[in-house]
């Protein structure tokens, strides 16, 4: 389906105009992939390095408890440290757990990048056209780039596009040729 990114026009009567004039209209299509997304992050122990530092100081009273656990995670830098709890175990639930949430965080930021790297450019809605739908004062469809047309626009409205799409792929397919793709034929 990726083919039907970009510009689509339709061209009608508009139903709120009580002269009757005709008006055309524009509308972006973006193809994109249906991406899971998850909450859970894996880490593996061995990417882990913990580090666990006593409190000390003129002012602290320190007690075996009072622990700051700061954890690393090599592959990617990222830290996160906790010294709220004064159990060394309570501190490294919490430092995790602040961990698992920026690595999540950078996990969806990559998905982002990913999924902003396959959009169109986007440009001039008006220019650039995919396919126009006629429905005054003739009725068609054409797709711009191939040049493949279906006189019947109600059934390219309920999904009978196949034509259109075995057309994109072979149009699709020349334009990864050397010097023989036109953007529009």
């Amino acid at each position: 389906l990726s083919v039907e990114q970009g510009t689509h026009r339709l061209v009608r009567i508009s139903p709120f105009d009580n002269q009757g004039r005709r008006q055309t209209s524009f509308a972006g299509v973006e193809v994109l992939p249906v991406v899971e997304q998850s909450d859970h992050v894996d880490i593996d122990e061995s990417d882990l390095r913990v580090d666990v530092y006593r409190s000390s100081g003129p002012s602290c009273n320190p007690r075996d408890s009072d622990f700051m656990v700061r954890i690393t995670h090599l592959p990617t830098g990222i830290m996160a440290s906790s010294d709220s709890e004064r159990s060394r175990t309570r501190n490294k639930v919490t430092a995790m757990n602040v961990l698992k949430a920026r690595l999540l965080g950078r996990r969806r930021q990559e998905e982002q990048a990913k999924m902003d790297a396959l959009k169109d450019e986007g440009g001039n809605p008006c220019g650039n056209q995919v396919r126009s739908y006629v429905l005054h004062p003739y009725q068609m469809v054409k797709d711009l780039r191939t040049e493949h047309e279906a006189g019947n626009p109600e059934a390219v409205f309920n999904g009978e596009i196949d034509g259109f799409l075995e057309a994109g792929i072979r149009w699709r397919s020349e334009c990864h040729r050397p010097s023989t793709c036109s953007s529009v034929r």
